[in-house]
């Protein structure tokens, strides 16, 4: 009897909108946001606690691999961000794929101490490099209270300000949005975005903040606050402000609630 295997499309979502494939060197995050997924998932495979996750590992088989060039665009890091505490590792990794001749999509909620020697370090390669700073808001209190280990809103500037000024291309990340007033954020990045900047909603609160903020009822709250903000049509009026400006990009979440297509494959960054 003839067998037909059919294969269900699945369009690329979270990290495979931007990248086709994605590197990590650590365990763990010392900024230790609330609504961190892939501290979830490391809750959830008893590779870390919801109290040992800020307590980063450098992977030492991570630190030694060797690298090829790979079809598409790679994003480093995606499970944890870059920070003194690692920046030499960090540094050694990105460049071993530069020098590969792979182009690198680098993603941090940044430091500046650390974007002076990405710049200085990584500049022979700098048409291979798109830097992302993920930035929510521009309301430190909300920053600090959802990323409470992360830099504020001034200091993330500085970084995409200083990346601009060195013609690095630039990008940033709104995903997740933090706040009801995406519209603030946008025209505070926008002069010094090259690239895009990328809207997303903030996802799966309800499942996440019970794993990392056990018996946190004042995280739920937030998080109940927060997710009623996004609603599908505050969504679509943000959509219709911003359909038209050519930085702004999408991600899947937003795409789903107003119509827009999906990619075909991962790392279409579209």
């Amino acid at each position: 009897m003839n067998t037909t295997t059919v294969r269900i499309f699945r369009p690329p979502t979270g990290t495979q909108e931007w990248a086709a494939s994605n590197v990590n060197i650590q365990d763990g995050c010392e900024h230790d946001c609330r609504y961190c997924y892939a501290k979830t998932m490391a809750i959830r495979f008893k590779r870390a606690t919801s109290a040992s996750w800020k307590l980063p590992r450098l992977r030492r088989h991570d630190l030694d691999r060797g690298f090829t060039r790979r079809s598409g665009r790679i994003m480093f890091p995606t499970a944890h961000d870059i920070t003194d505490r690692n920046i030499d590792e960090c540094l050694t990794i990105l460049s071993r794929m530069l020098a590969a001749g792979n182009d690198l999509l680098i993603v941090s909620k940044p430091r500046l101490s650390c974007v002076k020697r990405l710049c200085e370090e990584l500049a022979t390669y700098q048409a291979q490099i798109v830097f992302r700073f993920s930035i929510g808001s521009i309301d430190d209190a909300v920053l600090s209270y959802w990323e409470p280990g992360a830099p504020s809103f001034k200091a993330r500037l500085a970084c995409l300000q200083y990346a601009y000024a060195r013609d690095f291309q630039t990008s940033v990340s709104g995903e997740p949005m933090l706040d009801g007033d995406p519209d603030a954020l946008i025209a505070a990045v926008r002069p010094y975005v090259t690239d895009s900047i990328w809207l997303g909603k903030i996802n799966r609160l309800r499942h996440i903040l019970p794993q990392n903020c056990p018996r946190d009822t004042e995280a739920i709250r937030r998080g109940e606050a927060l997710t009623a903000t996004q609603t599908d049509a505050a969504i679509s009026a943000l959509y219709r402000r911003h359909r038209s400006a050519p930085l702004i990009k999408w991600k899947d979440s937003i795409k789903s609630v107003v119509g827009l297509s999906r990619p075909a494959r991962a790392g279409l960054d579209e």
